[in-house]
């Protein structure tokens, strides 16, 4: 008799252990622990199809924005190679996008953008390449908006642009997230390539996109 009462014991509370996490557990995956910093400021740009891309584009979904150029002999490549396997891991899923930004808008026509995309396997349909009327617009968004540096020096190679060879992790509702490193501070941004020793962090940024997803 005295076994018996101690399985009702023990049932009654796991029940009471039940009622009491479950909903925690739920509510945590519910809320991504990720650091939410400024809301990205208002922008719009043209794709590589021709269509107009703001804000609005992006409402309701979780996208990662890239300043890029299409004719960029260095870093570039190996960022889109990165954000391909980022394409390849949510392709389908109407709620995630990424932005890629060129900062040489004379050079990258909706046309140039399109052979790029087509080149490179870009078929995301929330995948946009993206072009404005002007190099300032996208050096102000990138540096200011982001800051993100973006920039030009005529003494350097490659035409002198230069970029960051950081993502950046957007919310549903617009506003830049990360994670933390460990000791707590928000990282901001995550690299797309390998820096001073230091490992890209692809890998991190599909997990906080998952995250995201599911808030």
């Amino acid at each position: 008799m005295k076994k018996k009462y101690s399985y009702v014991g023990v049932a009654f509370v796991i029940l009471i252990f039940g009622i009491y996490a479950i909903p925690k557990i739920v509510d945590r995956f519910q809320k991504a622990d990720l650091y939410r910093f400024e809301k990205v400021p208002a922008f719009e740009f043209v794709n590589q199809n021709g269509e107009t891309i703001n804000n609005d584009t992006y409402k309701g979904k979780v996208y990662v924005v890239e300043f890029f150029f299409t004719t960029c002999p260095t870093i570039c490549p190996i960022m889109n190679q990165k954000m391909l396997t980022i394409q390849n891991e949510f392709f389908g899923n109407p709620d995630f996008g990424i932005a890629s930004i060129s900062i040489t808008p004379d050079i990258d026509t909706p046309k140039v953008l399109k052979e790029y995309a087509n080149s490179y396997g870009i078929n995301h349909k929330n995948w946009h390449l993206l072009t404005g009327k002007s190099d300032d617009v996208v050096y102000a968004l990138s540096n200011t908006g982001f800051q993100l540096y973006a920039g030009k020096d005529e003494h350097k190679g490659h035409g002198g642009f230069e970029h960051s060879g950081l993502f950046a992790l957007i919310d549903k509702d617009g506003y830049i997230r990360s994670r933390k490193d460990e000791f707590g501070n928000p990282i901001k941004y995550y690299r797309a390539l390998e820096e001073n020793d230091f490992p890209d962090q692809i890998q991190e940024l599909k997990e906080d996109i998952k995250l995201l997803l599911n808030e």
